[in-house]
């Protein structure tokens, strides 16, 4: 693979200005002023990060591609450090409205409007750490994520989650994925507690149940519906309402 180029060869604007946190705030556009924005020492043309005034949000991070004049954003709530909203984008004035927007606290929807590279995960903001309303966000997130896949499976896997959202029981779980599978924990994250079996959508468009990680020892499924309520058939009897992890 080629050796990227230099950053002050891909950013000399970023270069002349001694950091990427000092680029952002240079913008005119994103009206910073003041704003806490700041650069590591030991990437300063790389990576920068803006202070929001909710505390409930982490800083908005802003990292620059190394192959190609590009940045990525990446918000994310405090409590999980789960993405609020992301994005990636070639003008550094867009960079800096998302930032300053991100800073003021706006909601996440005028953040898209402020900047129109930002996407939203689809996760909504949970200020008290209320677990069902995390549960919530989350299945929003992943329904989210699922509709807006671009892999040739991405109906199979669509299917399942949307079944599984559909099911009161596993709805009232908090959902959580690792390599595509959809797994289920009594506890939200940081600290997940995992319940129940794994359910995968497979390659052919079946569907798969196992107690153990991408296994199908509980039975293949041509429906994403029969793989859920055999999911929801071995579940624990009277399972608590989801606590906070950690």
């Amino acid at each position: 693979m080629p050796t990227p180029p230099e950053p002050s060869v891909l950013y000399p604007d970023v270069a002349a200005c001694g950091s990427l946190a000092a680029a952002v705030r240079a913008e005119p556009d994103g009206c910073l002023g003041a704003v806490p924005v700041t650069s590591p020492d030991f990437d300063p043309l790389g990576h920068a990060a803006v202070a929001s005034t909710l505390p409930h949000r982490k800083p908005l991070t802003v990292s620059a591609w190394a192959r190609e004049r590009r940045w990525s954003i990446r918000g994310e709530e405090a409590f999980q450090d789960m993405a609020l909203i992301d994005g990636r984008t070639d003008d550094l004035a867009q960079v800096a409205r998302a930032a300053r927007a991100w800073h003021d606290g706006a909601p996440l929807d005028d953040i898209r409007q402020a900047a129109s590279f930002v996407h939203l995960t689809g996760r909504f903001e949970v200020p008290d750490n209320d677990p069902a309303r995390l549960t919530e966000s989350e299945w929003q997130g992943m329904r989210r994520e699922a509709a807006e896949l671009e892999y040739a499976w991405r109906e199979t896997y669509r299917n399942l989650i949307e079944a599984a959202h559909a099911d009161p029981v596993l709805r009232a779980l908090y959902p959580f994925t690792s390599h595509w599978a959809l797994r289920f924990s009594t506890t939200t994250r940081p600290q997940l507690t995992v319940v129940g079996p794994c359910l995968s959508a497979n390659s052919d468009g079946t569907y798969g149940v196992g107690r153990g990680f991408i296994t199908q020892d509980l039975g293949e499924f041509p429906t994403a519906r029969e793989a859920v309520a055999a999911a929801v058939h071995h579940l624990p009897p009277e399972l608590a309402p989801v606590t906070l992890g950690g």
